[in-house]
C-alpha cells in the first residue's frame, strides 16, 4: 500500500513538530512518500518563512538591506537542526543562499522556493529518507502551467521505490527555471505525486482535524465532517473553507484516489475523508457544511422584455470580459439580471464598467448593490429532499435576515444566498441552527416545517 503524506507549514514549524511527524511516519510503513511545505507560524504573531522570503525579495528589489530578515529565517532552520542533532550543513548552505539572495542573484520564484527546499532537506535526514528536489519531479511549461505528462515521466524516472522526501510548492521548466504553484500549492504537489505514483491514499496533514461543518469562529461547537465528496469539497473551498487548496483535488479525483485531512497535533483523530462518492441516506447528515465570503457587489441591469432581446445578456457580459472581471453568479428575471462580482475586482473600474454597460445595452436602469456576502449551504443529501429551502428561508425570516439573492445548482447539492455583510455571521449561525439539534449536532432526519414571520 502507498500513502502520500503531505505536511503543511504549521506541521513543520519547529523541531517539536518534526518529532510529531516522525512519530506519524514511523507508525505506518505505507507512509514513505513525504511532501513538505516551508516552516509556518510557531505561535500567534509569528511569520511564515514563505512570507519572510517574499519580503526579502521586496527588500532586494527596492535596494533595502535584508540581512536581518535572512538572519531570522536562517535561525529558524539552525534551531531545528541543532535540536534534532542533524548533520546536514545548513549553516554553510544557508549562508551561501543568503549571500546570493542579498545581491539579487535569484528570481523571485527561485528565492521563495528555498523555504520548502531547506525544510525538506532537514526533514529527509531526520526521517532517514532520500531527498528528491521538486525540480526533478514537477514539470512546468515555459508559460508557468503544469505539464502533467512530463511530470509523470520525471516521477517514473526519479522516484525511489522505498520512499523519499520532496519539497512542495515548486517545480521547474525543461530549462531548469524554477516555477511556483499558487500559494498553498504544496497541497497540489502532494496530489500530483499521489496521481503519478498511483497511490492508495493521499493524507494531507495540517493543524485541524479535518473540515468542520461551519467556521468555528462563527458557530461555536461546529461539528467535524467525517466524509465529504470532491464535489462538495469544491463548493465549500470556493466559498471560503480553506483547509485544503481547492485545486489539489483534481489530480487525485481524476485518478480515483481518496484523500484524508488529518491533524499533525492529534493524529489519532479520524479526520475528514474526501472521495468521489459517499453513502447517501437517512443515516447521513442532511447538510455537509456551510461556508461563505464577504466582499461582493451586484450590478442589476433592467430592460423591458430582456428575454426576447437576443444578445442582450451576451453584450452586457462582454463588458465584464473586456474589463477582466469574473462574474461569480448571475440571477435572472423576466426583464433583468444581476451580475454578482467580487468588489475587489472592480474597485478601480466600477463607474467605467457601469458606464460601458449603459452604452452597450441601453438599459432602463442599472443599480449597484454593495456590501454583499455570499453563503453556501452544501450537502449531497439535499438532492431530491423536499422542504429544505422552505425550512432554511423560514428560519432566516424568523431571525430578520434579508435575503438579497438566491441561486441553486442544477445538481442540487448547494443553496447559495446573498445577504448584507452586516448579517453574515447571523445568517451562518441561523442556517447551522436550522439543520442541527439542540446539542449542535447536524440532523440526519427530516425537518419540521418553519412558519415564516408574516
Amino acid at each position: 500500500m502507498i500513502k502520500i503524506t503531505k505536511f503543511g507549514g504549521s506541521s513543520v514549524a519547529d523541531a517539536e513538530h518534526f518529532k510529531k511527524i516522525k512519530g506519524i511516519i514511523d507508525a505506518d510503513p505505507a507512509r514513505r512518500f513525504v511532501v513538505v511545505s516551508a516552516c509556518g507560524r510557531r505561535f500567534s504573531g509569528d511569520s511564515k518563512v514563505t512570507d519572510l522570503l517574499y519580503l526579502v525579495d521586496a527588500h532586494v528589489n527596492y535596494h533595502v538591506s535584508c540581512d536581518d530578515l535572512l538572519a531570522d529565517i536562517g535561525q529558524r532552520y539552525f534551531d531545528i537542526a541543532d535540536e534534532l542533532g542533524l548533520s546536514y550543513p545548513i549553516r554553510e548552505e544557508f549562508s551561501a543562499f543568503a549571500e546570493r539572495a542579498s545581491k539579487g542573484g535569484y528570481t523571485t520564484e527561485e528565492l521563495v522556493s528555498r523555504g520548502e527546499y531547506f525544510t525538506a532537506r532537514l526533514m529527509a535526514e531526520y526521517l532517514g529518507l532520500p531527498f528528491i528536489d521538486a525540480t526533478d519531479m514537477v514539470a512546468f511549461h515555459h508559460d508557468g502551467t503544469l505539464s502533467m505528462k512530463r511530470t509523470a515521466e520525471l516521477v517514473k524516472k526519479n522516484a525511489r521505490e522505498g520512499g523519499f522526501v520532496m519539497p512542495g510548492f515548486y517545480g521547474a521548466t525543461k530549462e531548469g527555471k524554477v516555477k511556483l504553484l499558487d500559494r498553498g500549492g504544496g497541497d497540489i504537489s502532494g496530489s500530483i505525486l499521489a496521481q503519478c505514483l498511483e497511490a492508495d491514499l493521499y493524507e494531507n496533514w495540517t493543524d485541524v482535524s479535518g473540515f468542520l461543518s461551519a467556521d468555528p469562529r462563527i458557530v461555536e461547537g461546529a461539528q467535524p465532517i467525517p466524509r465529504i465528496t470532491y464535489e462538495e469539497l469544491r463548493e465549500l473551498s470556493y466559498m471560503g473553507a480553506s483547509v485544503l487548496h481547492e485545486e489539489a483535488v483534481f489530480p487525485v479525483r481524476d485518478a480515483g484516489i481518496p484523500l484524508v485531512i488529518k491533524n499533525t497535533n492529534a493524529p489519532e483523530d479520524p479526520g475528514t475523508i474526501i472521495s468521489e462518492t459517499a453513502k447517501e441516506g437517512d443515516s447521513e447528515p442532511i447538510i455537509t457544511g456551510i461556508a461563505g465570503k464577504r466582499g461582493f457587489l451586484a450590478i442589476n441591469v433592467a430592460r423591458d422584455r430582456t428575454k426576447s432581446r437576443i444578445g442582450f445578456m451576451r453584450r452586457a457580459l462582454s463588458v465584464f470580459e473586456r474589463y477582466g472581471v469574473s462574474v461569480e453568479h448571475m440571477p435572472t428575471g423576466v426583464d433583468q439580471f444581476a451580475a454578482v462580482v467580487q468588489a475587489s475586482d472592480v474597485k478601480d473600474s466600477l463607474y467605467s464598467l457601469v458606464s460601458d454597460i449603459q452604452e452597450e445595452v441601453e438599459p432602463l436602469e442599472i443599480e449597484v448593490v454593495e456590501n454583499l456576502a455570499l453563503i453556501a449551504t452544501v450537502g449531497r443529501n439535499l438532492r431530491g429532499r423536499p422542504g429544505i429551502s422552505g425550512h432554511l428561508f423560514g428560519m432566516l425570516g424568523q431571525e430578520g435576515v434579508s435575503v438579497r439573492m438566491i441561486t441553486q445548482g442544477c445538481d442540487e447539492i448547494n443553496i447559495i444566498i446573498g445577504v448584507e455583510e452586516k448579517d453574515f455571521d447571523l445568517a451562518i449561525k441561523t442556517i447551522y441552527k436550522a439543520f442541527s439539534d439542540e446539542n449542535g449536532i447536524v440532523k440526519t432526519s427530516d425537518l419540521e416545517p418553519v412558519r415564516a414571520p408574516f
